[in-house]
């Protein structure tokens, strides 16, 4: 793979980050809107935020890169017909079923992030990237670790 066919990659990668995230942001944003309760609300808010600063600082690089970031949300895969399918069911949900269906998009982030992050082809050289995609990892770990002690504590 020459230099500017590994830099495509690179910046295609970062380009299916940044569409992971938005469909996050829209997965919170219909949670946010199934529920009444406000602890709920302002933790899936706090997420909506977390990962629109995900979006901008890898935008930032893919332009460091000299490409062009992404807009929008996946079209296809998943966790966008995952969290469509959400979207038609929230209103039917409890609060059990809400923080379920959260806790599996969350799986499908941290699986997208490890997917990035583990591609031979990649070969992450620069430790600023790879320290950026590590971290957004560690954090989307502990938010699926909170929905899922949530979610666990409504059956307790």
């Amino acid at each position: 793979m020459g230099v500017l066919q590994h830099v495509q990659h690179q910046i295609s990668a970062l380009n299916d980050l940044i569409k992971i995230n938005n469909d996050r942001i829209a997965g919170y944003q219909k949670a946010s809107e199934a529920t009444d309760e406000n602890g709920l609300k302002l933790l899936f808010n706090e997420y909506i935020d977390q990962s629109k600063s995900y979006v901008s600082e890898i935008r930032e690089y893919i332009h460091v890169l000299g490409g062009d970031p992404a807009d929008g949300t996946t079209l296809s895969g998943k966790f966008y017909h995952t969290w469509m399918d959400v979207k038609a069911v929230f209103m039917n949900k409890d609060r059990h079923g809400i923080l379920a269906d959260c806790e599996y998009g969350e799986d499908i982030a941290k699986k997208a992030y490890r997917a990035a992050l583990d591609d031979k082809e990649l070969i992450w050289e620069d430790e600023q990237v790879v320290s950026l995609l590590n971290n957004h990892l560690e954090s989307l770990k502990k938010a699926h670790d909170t929905v899922k002690s949530l979610r666990d504590t409504v059956n307790a």
